[in-house]
């Protein structure tokens, strides 16, 4: 079943650009209109560039649907202001074990030495940040919270770098990262060099016989009730995602049909093409390609995240990397109890410090475990769990998953042997794990996995419990993002044949492109490096831009010769 990727074809190859019939034309075109897009056109209209944005839909992508984390660190004022001390170097040495080499060091070092000015530059842009911090570890701060450990940071009783919360959650009510995107989206839109093309989506790069993107073919739906049955689509197929997500699903499925019949091609000139359309999460020809392990994941993202912009700098000659690199989100805190369990495998093998972060311990379970594990906790936990869950101040997403695993999903047994059999697990198995378990709580030290003394528990008090916090879960769903991309040059983000040359003309940001998130995923450093490299590729763009000018007048070229039909306006 088609679920709405959006079809891409081979580069139009164009002899004599002068000669070619352009519907319009600018200096950047940017493809998606989310957080690296808007970053992007930002720079690049700062720098006098003309820019078009064409976004698919209304704009936002998974940006929008995000928690508005943005990941900074090196001594921010917020940092400051609630008695941490960072620097860029603690910074880098933390995010080495993350990033891993989907970066170079001298591209790493030169982010987290950058991170106080981006931060910076957001709030000139209006982003707003605070110094309040949650009473303890969690996946995402309550309300009037807004910094955090956001990885890894503080886990263990010794941390090999000195712990700083880095996760800086923008300033709004409810979940942050509508407010990130619409801050982003008025800036934007103040721009008097930028133009939004909405409804419409790149479906072919234009090039010359030199390989160089001189422009790109845009597909927009036709204005008028075309247009209104368009954005109704779109909206409901994502409100309908989490809940009914075989349904929404139909919807993609109508809603490509609409784009492929009531569309009208445009041919639109450009000095550069900035690739800024997100992951590839929700086209599933991709995913079995590529992470067919994920495949039984929630689909956390958009419509749009459907990997045009890959398949578009591919198409061109780009190398797509790091595909098979996918963020899984098994996160058991809160409720703060759960992480004081014990997680196993199929079998009862415990294989996680259950204190990770989600996003750590989601790695290990589908790389490792093949998406299966089980919670183990006793009497007590569930207890603390159920409390908290219900007088906590929980968010919804955090509290009901919660409450419906530990209600109506569970396993009980009274004792570890007779949990075995209600999970299949192997008895001798579990039974060996939660002894080990509990001589490391009574001995204050987690010698197998090394997690918090303070995050041990006894798991002594019958009745045991067993949640199944599986990927396949549908009652406790484990969400999924996909951190590969086209590779890029670290310094402008241009997209880079498999010789290492760059591809003129064309750059990818954002999920799009390899980046800082391209090996493992901490809360905000995806959003970070979309503002980061969306940046990067706006200002090389705009670059791009001066240079084809200074050629033209360098050279003299005539081009009152070529042909602009001024037929369809971009904007109604």
């Amino acid at each position: 079943m088609n679920t709405g990727a959006t079809p891409v074809e081979p580069p139009l190859v164009v002899a004599d650009a002068d000669a070619h019939c352009w519907h319009d034309r600018c200096g950047v075109l940017i493809a998606g209109f989310g957080a690296a897009g808007a970053c992007a056109a930002l720079e690049a209209a700062q720098a006098g560039a003309r820019v078009c944005i064409v976004e698919r839909f209304d704009g936002g992508g998974a940006s929008a649907k995000s928690g508005g984390v943005v990941y900074a660190g090196g001594g921010t004022p917020y940092q400051r202001e609630a008695g941490y001390t960072d620097t860029p170097e603690a910074m880098a040495a933390y995010l080495r074990g993350e990033v891993g080499d989907a970066v170079t060091p001298a591209a790493l070092e030169r982010f987290c030495q950058g991170s106080v000015a981006q931060l910076a530059w957001l709030e000139r842009h209006g982003v707003r940040f605070n110094a309040a911090m949650p009473a303890r570890k969690t996946s995402y701060p309550p309300e009037r919270a807004f910094l955090y450990y956001s990885g890894n940071e503080a886990v263990g009783d010794a941390p090999a770098v000195p712990p700083a919360p880095r996760g800086h959650r923008v300033v709004s009510r409810g979940m942050s990262g509508r407010a990130l995107f619409a801050t982003l989206r008025n800036a934007v839109e103040a721009e008097p060099n930028v133009e939004i093309v909405r409804h419409a989506s790149v479906r072919r790069l234009i090039v010359d016989t030199t390989g160089r993107v001189i422009g790109a073919q845009i597909w927009r739906v036709k204005a008028g009730s075309a247009q209104r049955r368009h954005a109704r689509l779109a909206r409901w197929a994502d409100k309908l995602h989490n809940g009914m997500p075989a349904l929404a699903d139909r919807l993609r499925a109508a809603l490509h049909r609409l784009e492929m019949r009531e569309s009208e091609a445009l041919d639109i000139r450009a000095d550069a093409v900035v690739l800024a359309t997100g992951g590839f999460i929700f086209n599933r020809e991709m995913m079995a390609q590529h992470a067919p392990r994920y495949l039984a994941n929630w689909r956390l993202g958009t419509t749009a995240c459907d990997g045009s912009g890959i398949r578009l700098g591919v198409s061109a000659g780009g190398i797509a990397d790091r595909m098979e690199r996918v963020s899984a989100w098994r996160f058991i805190n809160p409720p703060f109890a759960w992480a004081r369990g014990c997680v196993v495998d199929a079998r009862g093998e415990r294989f996680c410090n259950e204190e990770v972060y989600g996003a750590t311990l989601g790695h290990a379970m589908c790389e490792t475990r093949d998406g299966r594990a089980w919670l183990i906790l006793d009497a007590a936990l569930v207890r603390e769990a159920l409390r908290e869950c219900l007088r906590g101040r929980l968010w919804a997403f955090q509290s009901v998953p919660a409450l419906m695993l530990m209600l109506a999903n569970r396993r009980r047994g009274e004792t570890p042997a007779q949990l075995a059999a209600l999970i299949d697990a192997d008895p001798v198995t579990l039974e060996r794990t939660l002894a080990d378990y509990r001589a490391a709580n009574a001995k204050g030290h987690d010698e197998a996995f090394g997690k918090s003394a303070a995050m041990l528990a006894p798991l002594a008090r019958a009745p045991y419990y067993a949640l199944d916090i599986s990927a396949a879960s549908r009652v406790f769903p484990c969400p999924a993002i996909t951190l590969g991309g086209l590779r890029v040059d670290e310094s402008t983000n241009a997209v880079l044949r498999e010789t290492g040359a760059v591809i003129p003309g064309l750059f990818a940001a954002g999920r799009a492109a390899r980046g800082m998130a391209s090996h493992h995923y901490v809360s905000g450093l995806s959003l970070a490096d979309c503002v980061w490299s969306g940046r990067q590729a706006g200002r090389a763009a705009a670059r791009e831009v001066l240079a084809a000018k200074q050629a033209q007048e360098a050279q003299r070229i005539n081009v009152a010769g070529a042909t602009v039909l001024p037929l369809h306006p971009l904007t109604h």
